[in-house]
């Protein structure tokens, strides 16, 4: 059946995309309330590291992450109660993505180093009974789109002989596909460890990882009408969500250089500046020497002053249940001091790859 394969390669590959169009329009919303709101980058990335382990496709991994968010933007959850959760919608999503010998098993699960190490514990019944919750939850309907979904869609058209690499025509082709994927892989990853993606649909956040694989790989134009026409989707459209991923591979190129060469320590009379809270705009990219893009109708950038979210430092107290999952009425009220690493996920320990140098 089409639908198990490369379905973005097929004669009803258009007719799917318009499915997948017309059902992430009726999406439930998500209104970014739960009260563990904090804690929610660290179980997407248990997620993560979880689905990589088993090889799962980024389509069952996004399914995932957009159950969990949902579960926690309806409930309020313990947190010995958010792994069983979390992996629940892992293994749930696996089931509708993946094939039936690819879905991790109990007894493989239980067997991670990450398991032991947070001292948890899965069993059969109590997998079946907080799957059987979600189902009931989502009203026993998975077919919930993700950027994973319409990434694949992008990516054949994604790069073309007639585009230029920094003004001049491309040498290899193959290359640059290959260094677009790897970008576009990376801004998938990127936009699933941060909530605030959620409020735009699924297919402009996939298109707008596409838009910022171009900008990265020096590609012009930036947005081609190609592009245009496929995703149905302007420059301007994209401009905030696609601003937001560059801010973070920014942040992530000084991370990585940080840990390369160390910060010289100040010198006498010197002042040194921390770099940490500073954000490169899209316009700082489209500025760049030897970085000329020739867009095609697309008006001046207006870059936002606004630096990332705050989210992620967020130290108020929150509100845990401490009643079991089915009464959600007793809460106390306890400090965010939970045994849980406080620095952010790293994308590139998964994708090593995934901000090369490219040479044309």
């Amino acid at each position: 059946m089409e639908l198990e394969g490369q379905w973005w390669k097929g004669e009803l590959a258009e007719d799917i995309y318009q499915a997948l169009r017309y059902k992430e329009l009726r999406l439930p919303a998500y209104k970014g309330q739960s009260p563990q709101l904090s804690l929610r980058r660290y179980f997407a990335d248990l997620i993560a590291i979880v689905s990589n382990r088993f090889k799962l496709c980024p389509a069952a991994r996004h399914l995932a992450v957009y159950l969990l968010d949902l579960f926690m933007d309806r409930y309020d959850i313990s947190v010995q109660q958010l792994h069983m959760v979390a992996l629940s919608c892992l293994l749930l999503a696996s089931k509708f993505e993946e094939r039936e010998d690819r879905v991790p098993k109990l007894e493989t699960l239980n067997s991670l180093g990450c398991m032991s190490s947070m001292n948890l514990v899965l069993t059969k019944q109590g997998l079946l009974h907080m799957e059987l919750l979600l189902l009931e939850t989502f009203q026993w309907n998975l077919y919930l789109p993700t950027a994973a979904h319409f990434i694949e869609y992008y990516l054949p058209v994604a790069v073309n002989e007639m585009d230029l690499h920094d003004g001049w025509p491309m040498v290899c082709m193959e290359k640059t596909m290959l260094y677009m994927s790897k970008y576009a892989d990376y801004f998938l990853e990127v936009s699933l460890q941060d909530h605030a993606f959620l409020r735009f649909v699924p297919s402009l956040v996939a298109a707008a990882c596409v838009a910022a694989s171009r900008v990265i790989l020096r590609l012009s134009p930036t947005w081609p009408p190609r592009l245009q026409r496929l995703s149905a989707y302007t420059w301007e459209q994209l401009l905030p969500c696609v601003e937001r991923l560059l801010i973070t591979h920014d942040s992530d190129v000084k991370e990585a250089n940080k840990q390369k060469c160390p910060q010289p320590s100040a010198q006498p009379g010197q002042m040194m500046y921390p770099v940490q809270g500073q954000s490169v705009s899209l316009h700082q990219y489209m500025q760049r020497p030897n970085t000329q893009y020739m867009q095609q109708n697309c008006q001046p950038v207006v870059v936002s002053s606004q630096g990332p979210a705050t989210y992620l430092t967020h130290t108020a107290p929150m509100q845990v249940s401490t009643a079991p999952l089915h009464g959600l009425t007793q809460t106390q009220s306890m400090d965010a001091k939970v045994n849980m690493p406080s620095r952010a996920y790293q994308v590139n320990s998964l994708y090593p790859c995934a901000a090369p140098c490219f040479d044309r």
